[in-house]
């Protein structure tokens, strides 16, 4: 299974070791497309090595290339949310997973969305029951 993770980058990196912390339970159903939204070198100001048109060029081909679509939305991130809306224009299997304890209230573009499973979770442990309960129907 090729799993296309989402977190935020531009919109914060306060997240960063949590999203380590996905990847490597995700890592246990398949191959993950975006291992590098961990990356503890990412900083808020993204990848500055290529540019952004090649960033969204390779990221919308492993969208198109990936099974399923997991975000983990606590952090709000216009990016994020782009891809979201991709995916679910692609047909794709979409969760978004967010933090009981964030400060902001949920989009209702994904909440009302019957076509996104959204899911809170408390630690880490409630993330792996999540995910693997979502990736086993897939």
């Amino acid at each position: 299974m090729k799993i296309y993770f989402a977190g935020s980058i531009r919109g914060g990196r306060e997240d960063q070791e949590l999203y380590l912390e996905f990847i490597k339970i995700l890592s246990n159903f398949g191959t993950v497309l975006t291992e590098h939204i961990g990356d503890k070198s990412l900083s808020n100001v993204g990848e500055t090595i290529v540019s952004d048109s090649y960033i969204y060029e390779r990221d919308m081909q492993w969208v198109r290339e990936s099974d399923v679509v997991v975000a983990e939305v606590s952090t709000p991130s216009l990016g994020v949310g782009y891809e979201i809306g991709q995916a679910q224009s692609m047909n794709k299997s979409v969760l978004c997973l967010r933090r009981t304890t964030a400060e902001k209230k949920l989009s209702a573009m994904l909440v009302g969305n019957a076509y996104i499973k959204v899911a809170e979770y408390s630690t880490i442990n409630d993330v792996a029951d999540i995910l693997r309960k979502f990736l086993n129907t897939i």
